[in-house]
């Protein structure tokens, strides 16, 4: 059973803010936040979300649910390095772009989603990580209450300059892999600017998930998240 893709002006369990949809279920319990990770293919969203689910794993109820156009990699990729118990992570294959999935046709998602709090819940996070894409992926608000973007400075220090809906209004952009800085010629500095030129007062967090609490700035956004969702 899913819900349908839901107007959040006239459905009564969506914030009419546009925020995702509200805190409970049609069954008057309270839902997890639904937090979408989204970003360009090698930015780091299957490893950002293992370090989260490492991290806050002891202090939330957590499941994940990925999407990979073909294959269950980042779904195989969690049970691998053993971040939550198996029954706690779906995989969507979604046979074409990953906006589809994500943004336009969310059913398959919300489905995946659903079937996780009606087994394992009640849950207090759900994390929906897309397959990899380019800077126009942003996720439905009747899917996700927030949006992540992940890029890397792999990827060159004009990607925050070039924008995109991803990077201009995801609700914290993430620039990984900061310790290759120096090996790619990326400026750190230019990329703040420029992310912050384009953001405005949106946050931006820098991190390196191969240091110790790497993800720790990421970590504390999603439970101030969670703190003001139960709130």
């Amino acid at each position: 059973m899913h819900l349908d893709h839901a107007d959040p002006y006239t459905d009564p369990y969506l914030d009419p803010h546009g925020h995702g949809a509200g805190a409970a279920r049609p069954d008057g319990s309270r839902r997890a936040l639904r937090i979408g990770l989204g970003g360009p293919v090698g930015s780091g969203k299957t490893a950002t979300v293992a370090a989260l689910c490492r991290a806050l794993r002891d202090q939330l109820s957590i499941a994940v649910v990925t999407n990979d156009i073909y294959t269950r990699e980042d779904a195989a990729f969690l049970l691998r390095n053993a971040v939550l118990p198996a029954e706690r992570i779906q995989a969507v294959e979604t046979g074409a772009c990953p906006h589809t999935a994500i943004r336009d046709d969310i059913s398959a998602n919300l489905e995946a989603v659903e079937d996780l709090e009606d087994s394992v819940g009640p849950l207090d996070l759900i994390l929906v990580e897309s397959g990899g894409d380019n800077l126009t992926a942003t996720f439905s608000k009747g899917l996700v209450d927030a949006q992540i973007f992940v890029i890397d400075v792999a990827g060159g220090d004009d990607i925050p300059r070039k924008g995109g809906p991803g990077v201009t209004t995801s609700d914290l952009l993430v620039i990984n892999k900061t310790d290759l800085a120096p090996y790619v010629g990326s400026d750190l500095g230019r990329m703040a600017s420029d992310a912050k030129e384009q953001r405005g007062e949106l946050p931006v967090l820098f991190t390196s998930l191969t240091g110790p609490d790497g993800v720790a700035p990421v970590a504390e956004w999603v439970r101030e998240r969670f703190t003001a969702w139960t709130a």
